[in-house]
């Protein structure tokens, strides 16, 4: 089928998107590297190649970090990334971000996480709703982390906290009853799962760790079971399709599962998870399932509408949102994408 392009990148755009899978510090916009040493840095690095492909995770945090924490030294060069990084979502028309910044980070450096979130906060453009989230290692709990782990539910501006980094480490006992209290205090849990290891541990993540927002979550449909867990207990799916295919998680769009779990009836968000290294937009992805995975423009607006249901915003702000979709989707002007 062919697809108006012009057409598709103006739907694109009209949306009111979300982006719910953000890590901030693995979003470090490239060049601002480049400027700030271009000889180390150069304009165009092999690994932003579109058919360029990770050997392996350890590859990829290797190449991640080794550009991202040499930045990352104080609150003002959060600010200054973050800056960046929001204003490319406004050109866009994102209109809600979830990012995590990477918790360890503050003790690295030596400076407290209230000071990187309200440096974060402060980049923060008008008509853009923010959710700052607290992202660690399953092995975090260790060391001076404990104390600063322990004291996440009193800091302010905190929306919740995420378990990401290498998926195959065992889940760790005080993990589940962190995830208890700070749910208790208000903030809201994730947890990285079904992307380097099985849906065994998505099971985990939903019946053990108690989360109802899943990033990643794509190697659930290796287990129907699973999938109808995730359903049964209203679990959404925080999805990023080219970072997937650039880690060999998948081996190319065409045959990523975001359709068959949406069909299944999985509430699914597209993101782009580390646009430092994956080097794409949400408009990117967008653009990538309607041409490479035959994604329709009622399945665009869908997907653009899933993550406004588990959007942090006032039920008025979701309902304009979602209305503003319903309307775009049965555009004239868009009928024959």
């Amino acid at each position: 089928m062919t697809v108006n392009t012009g057409a598709l990148s103006a739907f694109l755009r009209a949306l009111p998107k979300t982006e719910t899978h953000l890590h901030l510090d693995g979003s470090l916009p490239y060049e601002l590297l480049h400027a700030w040493q271009p000889e180390k840095y150069p304009p165009a690095p092999a690994f932003h190649a579109g058919d360029f492909r990770f050997s392996s995770f350890q590859h990829f945090d290797e190449i991640l970090l080794g550009h991202a924490l040499p930045w990352f030294t104080s609150p003002k060069r959060y600010y200054e990334s973050a800056r960046l990084t929001f204003a490319k979502h406004v050109v866009a028309n994102v209109r809600y971000v979830e990012c995590s910044f990477h918790l360890a980070i503050t003790h690295f450096i030596g400076v407290p996480a209230r000071e990187i979130i309200a440096a974060i906060r402060a980049a923060v453009p008008p008509g853009l709703e923010v959710r700052i989230y607290a992202g660690m290692l399953r092995t975090d709990y260790a060391g001076p982390m404990q104390t600063i782990i322990d004291g996440l539910e009193r800091l302010e501006g905190l929306a919740g906290v995420d378990l990401h980094g290498f998926e195959p480490v065992p889940t760790e006992a005080w993990t589940a009853p962190t995830w208890a209290r700070l749910r208790a205090a208000g903030k809201v849990t994730k947890c990285h799962a079904g992307e380097f290891d099985g849906p065994h541990r998505v099971r985990e993540a939903i019946e053990h760790l108690g989360v109802t927002r899943v990033q990643h979550g794509v190697r659930a449909m290796e287990d129907p079971a699973v999938v109808a867990l995730a359903v049964e207990r209203g679990v959404t799916f925080d999805l990023t399709p080219i970072s997937n295919v650039r880690l060999k998680v998948v081996p190319e769009l065409a045959a990523h599962p975001l359709r068959a779990l949406m069909q299944a009836g999985v509430n699914c968000t597209v993101s782009t998870d580390d646009q430092l290294v994956f080097n794409n937009t949400v408009i990117d992805e967008y653009q990538a399932l309607a041409l490479h995975a035959g994604f329709t423009l009622a399945e665009l607006a869908q997907v653009a509408a899933n993550g406004w249901k588990v959007a942090d915003v006032p039920a008025q702000t979701r309902e304009a949102m979602q209305a503003e979709i319903r309307r775009l989707a049965s555009s004239d002007a868009y009928r024959n994408l």
